[in-house]
């Protein structure tokens, strides 16, 4: 990352990070998939249960992304410096942290379940599976995040391949337990989500072997497991702001998700389904966002400021290559997709609607998670979180609000989406633009600021 050029290493960083995503949601997808292929009468109803808790989990695993980005930077800006005592007790209190905040998260979650179900308007035939399926799910956290933990760890030293591999492994194990619990058992939601859980367990826990017998700086060591207050501050300066950036976008997707229920279970099981296609888009722009971040990460640590800016052009420009061949593929597919989780002419004519809004659109929600990614390298995080808020959370808040009343369809949900997206892209370039402008005054030699 530090020397060399520069365009063949940003893809050999994001694509397997963009495998791992996608690998990670094509097997979440496959309880879906499952449910709705294999549980009889009850299929739509399972896939409304399942897709009605997308955005509580969501809401609950990207704080924690967020918060894990930071210890990513944290590593990177350490190892550019060539600081191996931080780098080891950066890592050590990661671990620490995530599964201290998955235990706090189950136990948290599990008491407000129920009441945060029905604020969601989950409707009466749909909510006791929809329980079933998030309460199972709650118990797995500290396991969940602790894989993502890891994973970020692995990514901070540009090592990418591990995490695909353990997850690639666990994933093939969720879709034969989702099918053996399903179909031989004869469950339903609760069946893909003890699957969940247990796949969950096994990709973190090859992860955590994998650190402790690394032969780099980020090695583990069990007897080093505790939290240094100094790194956990360091963590929480770039990560807090990154997750609670997440955490409020899911909090505006809770909302949408809302409105969704509010237009029947069809709806719900439409827009269920589209969504766990359209997030192969997103998880292809998230990964040059990440190598963006690593990279400026560890060339900020080691003072070379031209080589991050030169990094931010190659992360966009390479970005929207991939990107433009995933959404031609995806809307040429689209309706084929979408069968897979649901073969009902209704769900599937519902759920390509929101397939062709959301993943044109992501052509904005890659430049501005790039050039989020950027600022964050630099380990200024707190303003692409507060425009983030603003542009995408503060419109859609507004528009189901004001908007979606006087229009009571599935197109205005979802005719937000490119306008809340395309409008943080605009700020976050603006700041962008600013710190580039600051950079160059101080001679490509200063400390940023935040």
């Amino acid at each position: 990352m530090l020397q060399g050029p520069i365009w063949n290493q940003i893809p050999r960083f994001a694509f397997p990070v963009a495998a791992t995503a996608i690998l990670e949601q094509l097997f979440n997808a496959s309880d879906i998939a499952v449910v709705g292929n294999f549980t009889g009468a009850e299929r739509t109803v399972s896939v409304a249960a399942v897709g009605a808790n997308s955005s509580i989990i969501s809401l609950i695993v990207n704080l924690f992304i967020g918060i894990a980005l930071g210890a990513n930077v944290v590593i990177a800006h350490a190892i550019g410096r060539n600081n191996r005592e931080e780098v080891q007790k950066t890592v050590h209190t990661s671990i620490v942290v995530a599964l201290l905040g998955g235990l706090l998260v189950a136990v948290a979650g599990e008491l407000a379940a129920a009441p945060v179900l029905r604020l969601l308007q989950v409707p009466e035939d749909v909510f006791p599976l929809a329980l079933l399926y998030l309460r199972i799910y709650l118990i797995g956290m500290p396991v969940i995040l602790l894989y993502n933990f890891e994973a970020a760890i692995f990514r901070s030293v540009g090592e990418t391949k591990t995490p695909l591999l353990a997850l690639a492994f666990s994933g093939v194990l969720n879709v034969v337990l989702n099918l053996f619990f399903v179909i031989v058992l004869h469950m339903t939601v609760n069946g893909v989500a003890i699957a969940t859980v247990i796949s969950n367990g096994v990709s973190s826990v090859i992860l955590y072997q994998k650190l402790r017998h690394s032969q780099r700086e980020i090695r583990v060591s069990a007897r080093n497991l505790r939290i240094d207050a100094a790194s956990l501050k360091r963590i929480f300066r770039i990560g807090l702001p990154a997750g609670i950036q997440s955490a409020v976008f899911s909090v505006a997707n809770i909302v949408i998700q809302s409105s969704i229920n509010s237009l029947g279970t069809v709806v719900m099981a439409a827009s269920s389904a589209a969504y766990n296609i359209e997030i192969i888009t997103y998880d292809i722009l998230n990964s040059f966002s990440q190598a963006c971040t690593t990279f400026v990460g560890q060339n900020y640590g080691a003072g070379q400021i031209r080589r991050c800016r030169k990094t931010l052009l190659l992360c966009i420009v390479e970005g929207l290559i991939t990107l433009g061949a995933a959404i031609a593929l995806i809307l040429f597919f689209g309706r084929t997709l979408l069968s897979v989780f649901n073969s009902d002419p209704d769900v599937v004519s519902v759920g390509y609607i929101r397939l062709m809004t959301i993943v044109t659109a992501h052509v904005f929600s890659l430049l501005y998670e790039v050039l989020s990614g950027y600022l964050r390298g630099f380990g200024i995080s707190l303003v692409p979180a507060v425009l983030t808020i603003i542009g995408v959370c503060g419109i859609r808040i507004m528009w189901i609000q004001f908007v979606f009343p006087h229009s009571r369809t599935f197109q205005t949900i979802m005719n937000v989406y490119p306008i809340s997206l395309s409008a943080t892209a605009a700020m976050i370039f603006v700041a962008v633009m600013y710190y580039i402008h600051i950079h160059k005054r101080k001679g490509e030699a200063g400390q940023t600021a935040d």
